[in-house]
């Protein structure tokens, strides 16, 4: 309680700093929304490639790849037209040690495909042709995945809402889906100054990684909650105030022992788990972390200042 106001002023500049990425990605002409979003929302064209190797292959490097690819602009005839796609922007991984290649474009036309893959492995083949994979998504299958993860959202925010509701009463609910929407926005805030300044794209998985974070941040708010609802039947005496801190010293331990096995695998996966994976684990992680503040310190701070009633 006494450290409430310190509380709220770290919650406040991370809102701050994340809203302030998301409105300069948004302005961003490159980007041109709160994040930048990947092949699965936008559509366009994933080539993966597999090289050729005995044991271990050479290392490269994706802007050498990059700039390989941008030079078809000039030099192919199948990008010569004033409708080409812009191949400046191409996404590029590498996967296990350099062995796979995974290269994000626009839309592309299947002469297009087949050009790229031939001036990659100019340079940097030869590769196995039976691995070589060109996935196309189109931009009304990427609309539609964008509008679902919006809708996994909302649907989460309600069910959250109404179960607390009828848990616990409209003050608790309100609180548990203010601490949600500030654990959310920190995650996509980081995540639109990531896209900005290192172009990092966000995908269905990130969808999910923000469904598992609004669960977990949930479970750690029930818990203080239900915690607070003991002690203001057992120190019915001592004022609110004080019933919130006894169970916030209550639950701090298990919430700090929950949160870092949680924490454990998902920075194993950051380490061994590969590119795949890699920005799934990482909003986990934040969203963890985020997630772990707002259930100890954030909701029963701003708890403590509601009206002083008896919990049912």
């Amino acid at each position: 309680y006494k450290n409430r106001k310190l509380v709220w002023l770290v919650s406040f500049l991370l809102i701050f700093i994340s809203i302030i990425g998301m409105l300069i990605s948004l302005k961003s002409e490159s980007i041109k929304a709160p994040l930048r979003l990947g092949l699965d929302y936008t559509g366009g064209t994933q080539i993966t490639l597999e090289r050729s190797c005995d044991k271990t292959c050479s290392e490269l490097n994706t802007i050498e790849i990059a700039n390989n690819i941008s030079s078809l602009s000039n030099n192919d005839k199948n990008f010569s037209s004033e409708t080409s796609p812009n191949l400046v922007g191409s996404q590029i991984q590498l996967i296990d040690n350099s062995k796979s290649i995974s290269i994000r474009l626009p839309s592309l036309t299947a002469a297009q495909s087949e050009s790229v893959i031939t001036e990659i492995n100019k340079t940097f083949g030869p590769f196995i042709k039976e691995s070589t994979s060109v996935d196309i998504i189109g931009p009304s299958l990427g609309k539609q995945l964008r509008k679902s993860s919006l809708i996994s959202l909302f649907c989460a925010f309600i069910g959250i809402a109404l179960y607390i509701n009828f848990r616990y009463d409209r003050r608790y609910s309100f609180l548990a889906l203010f601490a949600l929407s500030h654990d959310l926005i920190i995650v996509c805030g980081v995540f639109s100054l990531l896209g900005y300044f290192y172009n990092v794209e966000v995908d269905s998985l990130f969808a999910v990684s923000l469904l598992t974070i609004a669960g977990y941040s949930v479970n750690n708010t029930v818990v203080v909650f239900d915690r607070i609802r003991e002690k203001s039947l057992i120190d019915n005496k001592l004022s609110f105030k004080y019933q919130i801190d006894n169970a916030v010293s209550a639950t701090l331990t298990r919430t700090l022992y929950t949160s870092f096995t949680t924490l454990l695998p998902l920075i194993c996966i950051l380490i061994w788990g590969g590119a795949t994976l890699y920005w799934f684990a990482f909003a986990l992680v934040i969203g963890v972390i985020a997630g772990s503040w707002s259930s100890i310190a954030l909701a029963p701070s701003l708890l403590s200042i509601t009206r002083n009633k008896e919990i049912d």
